[in-house]
């Protein structure tokens, strides 16, 4: 059989199926994986019997004891290898009482997988592990291999996980699908840089009723600075024109999707959120010491130094002293070639299993895909997703979502390692 008699079969199979499909992402979503505080045994402990029952060789790497990496492998080691992403660890469900159901029941209704993690990402995640079984399954021939790295670390910045694996060698492919929630017609091929700045301010306590006579108040040499980063948001980013196309449609998306007056600016500006800020000891004291920490996000064609220049410059136009900052999060812009080849491929699939055209757009947020593009690996992120709980409450993600979402990973693994 060629390919495309290959991936009917198959989606037949994922039809007849589907109860098990289901059922497979309602039990990772019920098994508490919130990170902070990051304890992934239980779920890592599923994850790998579901790989031995399923006869899909793998190994877990501990770089720390408590991130454990999930290596699946399929196929053979000639040809071109195919890396599959996902992550178990989910964002924390945070106030209990604003979700109108357990968030960690992976109830099914109306349509809907319930629960934290639905769409960010264990959903997406099942779907690659289900594509895998059933290729397994029916021993399809892949003329090359698909390597699936599942990571416990991706929601607190992916240094034990993806990063690790990536900058160790201890993965390498040709091409990546990462299983993030994109939504079933977008791909996205792109994302934002991201800068967490820390400033630390030290000035010199005086009575507060001899104010600003007396004293070196800490809170408004931070204040100054804030100010002056702020005024960030107003640069726009100069791109390549290649690139033109994706960017316009990136802010249409975001605009619909996010019904903000305003938001599709996310796209191609700088965005900047001071997250907290703390100092002073008592109202009625010069405070000496004040802190604040920032999140930055830069657009494609602009880079994280502009930051550094902008706080160094600020610090040089007020004259402050006893000023210290550090970036102890950074990363530039990212994105992969709307015409690759993993892009098209992808693309195609979900094309002729929806029957509809599928977007290519950059994300305003950021994901492990970055790790890989740092090394030059063409990488995709396409997952089922309902953007309005991800990261808040309520999440959820559609069942038939799901379904189509697996159908493209088994056809695109199918179709790049067997060319």
């Amino acid at each position: 059989m060629g390919n495309a008699e290959i991936k009917s079969a198959l989606w037949e199979q994922i039809d007849e199926r589907k109860d098990e499909l289901i059922q497979l992402c309602s039990d990772l979503i019920s098994i508490n994986s919130e990170n902070p505080p990051g304890h992934m045994e239980e779920i890592t402990k599923y994850i790998c019997s579901y790989l031995e029952q399923n006869n899909i060789d793998y190994e877990v790497l501990r770089p720390c004891p408590d991130t454990p990496d999930i290596i699946a492998t399929l196929g053979k080691d000639s040809g071109r290898t195919l890396l599959l992403n996902g992550h178990s660890d989910v964002v924390p469900v945070g106030d209990l009482d604003k979700w109108d159901f357990d968030p960690f029941s992976g109830k099914v209704e109306n349509g809907k997988i319930l629960g934290r993690g639905a769409s960010d990402m264990k959903a997406g995640l099942g779907g690659l592990l289900f594509a895998m079984a059933i290729i397994r399954k029916n021993n399809i021939n892949l003329n090359g291999k698909a390597v699936l790295t599942v990571v416990p670390d991706e929601e607190v910045s992916g240094e034990m996980g993806t990063k690790w694996l990536i900058e160790n060698n201890v993965v390498t492919g040709d091409a990546c699908i990462v299983a993030e929630p994109s939504g079933f017609n977008n791909i996205e091929i792109g994302q934002k840089g991201s800068v967490w700045v820390k400033l630390k301010a030290r000035g010199k306590s005086a009575h507060g009723s001899l104010a600003p006579y007396a004293g070196d108040n800490a809170i408004e040499k931070i204040i100054k600075i804030l100010k002056e980063l702020k005024t960030l948001r107003k640069i726009e980013a100069e791109y390549p024109p290649e690139i033109a196309d994706v960017i316009k449609k990136s802010k249409e998306i975001a605009k619909e999707e996010l019904q903000i007056p305003g938001v599709e600016n996310i796209i191609d500006h700088i965005t900047v959120n001071i997250g907290k800020i703390s100092g002073g000891i008592k109202t009625n004291m010069v405070p000496d010491y004040a802190e604040a920490e920032v999140d930055i996000r830069l657009p494609v064609g602009i880079k994280a130094a502009i930051v550094e220049d902008k706080i160094k410059e600020t610090i040089e136009k007020y004259s402050l002293t006893g000023i210290d900052f550090e970036c102890d999060w950074k990363a530039e812009a990212n994105y992969t070639d709307a015409k690759s080849e993993i892009v098209e491929i992808v693309a195609q699939n979900a094309k002729q299993i929806l029957g509809v055209d599928v977007t290519r757009t950059y994300q305003w947020a950021s994901s492990d895909a970055r790790y890989y593009r740092q090394k030059g690996i063409p990488t995709l992120q396409y997952g089922p997703a309902n953007t309005e709980g991800i990261h808040s409450y309520n999440e959820t993600v559609d069942v038939k979502d799901v379904i189509d979402s697996t159908k493209v990973y088994v056809a695109s693994i199918i179709d790049y390692l067997n060319q």
